[in-house]
């Protein structure tokens, strides 16, 4: 588990040895293997689930704060799913959520973690395309030498005034495509 803070350039010079790996390389549909391309990404659920937008997706991933276990279980009903465990995940449930996740989909290696602040390694050096979190309710998509990091905002409860959202990454394009989509006005947020 990732807790320590390190200046990036110690965490390029020590990378953590072991990271928590979730493989999707390719999933299996009625026989036919499939490399997934569109994920879900949605973050701070708080224990409410707002799951239209993210039907006909090939992954999801939950950047943290799930609050509930059965909001996991709902979503595996859509999709697979990766989860990491965020600050308010305290329940016996949550023990077993990773603090971080790496996922491998489509070619892309992505680094999922609540708390961006938390990010002890420098992506880039580590091998990752994408980071993915979520934390500050605050949906966002910046680059930073050479990496996409990403944040779906809050998907559930309003909180802070901002917009209850999630993020639909396309890895089968290029450049990728991501659109946030705002949960309550049922479109993309500009």
């Amino acid at each position: 588990m990732l807790r320590s803070r390190k200046s990036p350039a110690a965490a390029t010079r020590n990378p953590p040895k072991k990271l928590p790996e979730s493989k999707v390389t390719a999933l299996h549909e009625n026989g036919v293997r499939t490399i997934p391309g569109k994920i879900g990404l949605i973050s701070d659920t708080h224990g409410l689930l707002r799951e239209e937008a993210l039907r006909g997706l090939d992954l999801i991933i939950h950047a943290g704060d799930v609050g509930d276990s059965n909001i996991l279980d709902m979503l595996r009903k859509i999709a697979p799913v990766v989860a990491v465990r965020g600050n308010v995940d305290t329940a016996e449930w949550a023990k077993s959520l990773p603090e971080t996740a790496v996922v491998e989909a489509g070619g892309v290696r992505i680094f999922v973690l609540h708390d961006a602040n938390a990010l002890d390694l420098d992506p880039g050096a580590a091998g990752f395309q994408i980071v993915v979190s979520g934390h500050s309710h605050k949906f966002g998509r910046s680059e930073r030498k050479g990496v996409m990091f990403l944040n779906p905002g809050s998907a559930g409860p309003r909180r802070f005034n901002l917009p209850i959202t999630v993020a639909r990454l396309d890895l089968g394009v290029r450049p990728w495509s991501v659109e946030f989509v705002d949960l309550e006005k049922g479109g993309r947020v500009r």
